[in-house]
């Protein structure tokens, strides 16, 4: 299946949930002084700094959506958006296990 996110009905979809984000990344984004914060610090050896933060609380949108449904840290420097972001609804060349969650275009088509 090939998405294309520039046909997206809805293009902040796939922000109904945040992202993990390695600690040090989260603190260039910081640096920027965009409205958004970050939640959860966890251990993690996946992340290079070992260290993962989210960019939602629980189950809440991603805190760096503005008003108007984009992401603040695309508008500002499209380099610090999270890798995450800018790969989804793949994730390490496959489709992402939350693509049918989050993304409109992956969800499955409802028969009629």
């Amino acid at each position: 299946m090939t998405i294309n996110c520039l046909q997206c009905k809805q293009k902040n979809a796939c922000c109904d949930l945040g992202v993990w984000v390695d600690l040090e990344e989260a603190k260039k984004i910081l640096s920027l002084g965009l409205k958004g914060d970050f939640y959860h610090l966890e251990k993690d050896k996946d992340f290079p700094s070992g260290y993962r933060v989210g960019t939602s609380y629980e189950d809440n949108r991603c805190s760096f959506l503005t008003p108007d449904g984009l992401c603040a840290i695309h508008k500002v420097d499209y380099d610090l958006k999270p890798a995450h972001c800018k790969e989804f609804p793949y994730e390490n060349g496959k489709l992402s296990p939350f693509a049918d969650v989050l993304c409109l275009q992956a969800k499955p088509k409802k028969e009629t």
